[in-house]
């Protein structure tokens, strides 16, 4: 996992050069993508679940596993392009939620 903020830095920097808006509203947009990133897992979760009877099993777990990952890297890209301390950040909420949640 040492990649992972780098790798989160470089699509960053490429979503910055491919993007014809303001870094205002960059910022916005990415980080209303996570709420689009989440409906692609419930959507994922209707498929698997076969909740829809005109679609049937339009999904598999694994599938839902992909869109996991989406939420969660599309949320990373949106941290970073809301402060370049994002890894800092990210720790710090982790052990601040591990710590609340886990000790007795």
């Amino acid at each position: 996992m040492e990649h992972l903020w780098p790798t989160i830095d470089r699509l960053v920097r490429w979503l910055d050069t491919e993007t014809e808006t303001t870094p205002e509203v960059a910022r916005l947009l990415r980080v209303l993508k996570i709420s689009e990133e989440a409906g692609e897992v419930a959507e994922a979760i209707h498929g698997v679940s076969r909740s829809n009877p005109r679609k049937g099993a339009s999904h598999t777990w694994q599938d839902v596993e992909k869109e996991l990952c989406d939420v969660i890297l599309t949320s990373m890209v949106a941290l970073r392009t809301i402060t370049p301390d994002a890894e800092k950040v990210f720790a710090e909420r982790l052990d601040h939620i591990a710590e609340r949640s886990l000790t007795p």
